[in-house]
């Protein structure tokens, strides 16, 4: 079986948790990222969510492409399947990306359902901020997936106005 592509935008860009052979800039169109998935297990509770990353309609997204050995692929799936799908806010899909260099490839991502009880929708940025600054799960504070993403977006040169304005307003929160 062929190698696999797997399309990483939030945490899955500074923590894949998964043997990679190649990665490369990427970028989606028809979707963007935004802090629009209420998070009940690893960034928050049900008695207080916080919010992760999806991707939703309309725009487009930088993010990271995994190349993965074919070797690998089905433990990946697996892998990502029980990462991702835990709650079911999250679609498996397979889109057309494009590689930095040009190369379009199809890769494995999740697309946030716009009809789950999870998803959030789009909230200003005072809002976010608000729900992210006391939100804490599993896997820790809210405030430092998203300080965490930022900062690898700024790694990889990309800048995302929407998490920058979310930073910003944690700050004014003295959050950060």
């Amino acid at each position: 079986m062929g190698d696999l592509w797997v399309f990483g935008y939030g945490s899955l860009m500074w923590n894949p948790g998964f043997a990679v052979e190649e990665r490369r800039s990427a970028r989606l169109h028809g979707v963007h990222r935004g802090l629009c998935i209420r998070s009940w297990v690893h960034r928050g509770t049900r008695e207080n969510p916080g919010l992760v990353l999806g991707l939703a309609r309309g725009g487009s997204c930088t993010g990271v492409a995994f190349r993965v050995a074919g070797s690998n692929r089905d433990a990946v799936i697996a892998y990502l399947r029980e990462r991702e799908l835990v709650t079911s806010v999250y679609l498996e899909t397979w889109r057309q990306a494009r590689l930095d260099g040009g190369e379009m490839i199809r890769a494995l991502t999740y697309v946030a359902d716009p009809s789950h009880e999870q998803y959030a929708g789009r909230l200003n940025d005072g809002e976010i901020a608000s729900i992210v600054a006391n939100a804490v799960g599993r896997s820790g504070t809210n405030i430092d997936y998203v300080r965490n993403t930022v900062a690898h977006l700024r790694e990889q040169g990309v800048h995302d106005p929407h998490l920058e304005s979310v930073m910003l307003a944690l700050a004014h929160m003295r959050q950060v």
